[in-house]
């Protein structure tokens, strides 16, 4: 009997969610190699689908494909997002739901429509051919027989989609994030991108590795305030930094806050970054990573106008909330409890280098253990500076993955760290 209970504790114990730093060694992973959704890019749909520019999809895979095996080569365990989506949907009745609620968010109208995409969608050969198909988008020229049903599909008789692709899948940071032991499943900015938190959803409630794990939500695809991954970091066991950015809502943080202070976690504080609303500072880690116990990257244009304010338990369910006024560096010094922290400047503080490397997410890294980070190739002039402060690079080639605007941290999304 005691052997059989000291077992069952054992299974109780372990985790399948477990990140309390941004640095400690990364042992699992969730990666999205891109795929068909990219080709169905247009110049014309950039703007709508949040691109600046259209990657080469052979060459972003390669490059992705590199990515993949630098983490793997360090012992780190990857997963894929459209693998366990199709894991995650074999009960017949879970994709039959699953499939609905896609329609339903994609926005498609008119039944005779809805019907034909419910049946391509079904009559796909494998769950991952469906969940591809799903990700790439519908041309309307793949339905069977269609033509306009309804005044709407007249008036926009000239969109080539029934329903959009989602190029941005790539960044899997956004649609949810690992905080702790549980997860904040992310009701994002755009309808665009809160799409793509539907195979989060789908995977947590019915994947095998998850879905008896009990996995705590600390915020939720039908809150309605946003809020993005990018904008999430867990800097040590007891303090979180979010910024309130172009994408996330300061409510959002303070929603979030109070539900973690409620559970049985070690976060005592919650820094929020208050960042301006500006492209190219879109989430809080394309200005701000951190790499090491006491080392970040950060672009130095933001360091003036930063506002940093700290979330702590109150009294009872009250949250205690302190505008900080000292300097970044002395900010994360206090809450980190270090006696100082280096803040590597993107190109150097250099006013043309910082702006080309920032656009191209030089200040974006991925830590894979303290003080050992994957950087983009491109970013010579912040990688140089990365060395010269002791930080172990591993470099990935970017000449195609950097046009979506986003880094390794934005392409990652940690499972599993282990803790310092």
């Amino acid at each position: 009997m005691e052997k059989n209970k000291i077992e069952v504790t054992v299974m109780e114990d372990k985790k399948v969610l477990n990140v309390y730093s941004e640095i400690g060694k990364l042992k699992t992973v969730l990666l999205h190699r891109p795929g068909k959704e990219i080709e169905n890019l247009t110049p014309d749909l950039m703007d709508r689908l949040l691109f600046d520019d259209i990657p080469y999809l052979e060459v972003a895979r390669q490059e992705h494909d590199a990515f993949a095996k630098i983490l793997s080569d360090n012992g780190v365990e990857v997963l894929y997002l459209e693998d366990l989506a199709a894991e995650a949907i074999e009960d017949a009745s879970v994709k039959e739901r699953f499939v609905d609620e896609f329609i339903k968010e994609a926005g498609i109208l008119g039944e005779k429509k809805k019907q034909l995409v419910k049946e391509l969608l079904l009559n796909c050969k494998t769950n991952r051919e469906l969940v591809d198909k799903m990700m790439e988008g519908i041309r309307k020229s793949e339905l069977p027989n269609y033509n306009a049903t309804s005044l709407a599909d007249m008036v926009d008789s000239g969109y080539p989609f029934v329903a959009d692709p989602m190029p941005n899948l790539y960044f899997t940071r956004d649609p949810f994030a690992t905080i702790g032991s549980g997860i904040s499943l992310n009701h994002m900015r755009t309808v665009t991108r809160n799409r793509e938190t539907l195979f989060a959803k789908y995977i947590f409630e019915n994947h095998p590795r998850f879905k008896d794990s009990d996995v705590p939500k600390w915020f939720d695809r039908d809150d309605n305030t946003s809020l993005e991954g990018g904008d999430e970091l867990v800097l040590n066991k007891e303090v979180l930094a979010i910024g309130i950015s172009e994408r996330t809502d300061a409510a959002s943080i303070e929603k979030m806050a109070k539900r973690i202070f409620d559970k049985d976690e070690s976060f005592k504080t919650v820094l929020a970054f208050h960042i301006p609303n500006k492209r190219a500072f879109m989430h809080l880690d394309t200005v701000f990573t951190m790499i090491d116990f006491d080392k970040f990257t950060i672009h130095p244009e933001i360091e003036g106008p930063l506002t940093v304010y700290a979330i702590s338990r109150g009294e009872g369910n009250s949250i205690k909330i302190q505008k900080e006024t000292q300097e970044l560096d002395k900010v994360l010094a206090k809450y980190l409890e270090v006696e100082k922290v280096t803040l590597i400047r993107c190109g150097g503080g250099d006013m043309i280098d910082a702006a080309r490397e920032q656009w191209n997410d030089g200040s974006n890294t991925l830590a894979i253990a303290p003080g050992e980070v994957v950087v983009y190739s491109r970013n010579h002039v912040t990688n140089k500076l990365l060395e010269e402060a002791g930080v172990k690079l591993h470099i990935m080639p970017s000449s195609e993955l950097s046009r979506g605007r986003g880094g390794p941290r934005c392409m990652s999304m940690p499972l599993y760290r282990e803790n310092l």
